[in-house]
């Protein structure tokens, strides 16, 4: 893929999976996989043994990797596919749904 559609920081809404219709902010982006880090969703249980940074080690939840093709752009609360555009010499992400240029 030469661009991703959907970067860091932006809000999505999970379209497919368990966890469908969920809601939350990207924390990172996978390009090579096309996996995105989302905030609260795909949930993990990791057993965790005792360290030096964890004394006690145990249970830890953390969030799992999702497909990118699994998550919707949302843009004034409205899910929305993203296309690209040329303003003035930069390009430039555009909600499909109502044409406002996302940055």
């Amino acid at each position: 893929m030469s661009t991703m559609k959907i970067k860091k920081g932006d809000t999505v809404k999970v379209i497919a999976g368990k966890d469908k219709d969920k809601e939350g902010k990207v924390i990172a982006v996978n390009k090579k996989e096309g996996k995105v880090l989302v905030e609260g969703v795909n949930m993990l249980t990791k057993h965790t043994k005792p360290s030096a940074a964890n004394q006690n080690g145990g249970i830890i939840h953390q969030e799992g990797q999702i497909d990118i093709s699994n998550v919707m752009y949302v843009h004034k609360g409205e899910v929305t596919r993203i296309g690209f555009k040329m303003d003035g010499d930069k390009k430039v992400r555009v909600a499909k749904s109502t044409g406002d240029i996302i940055d």
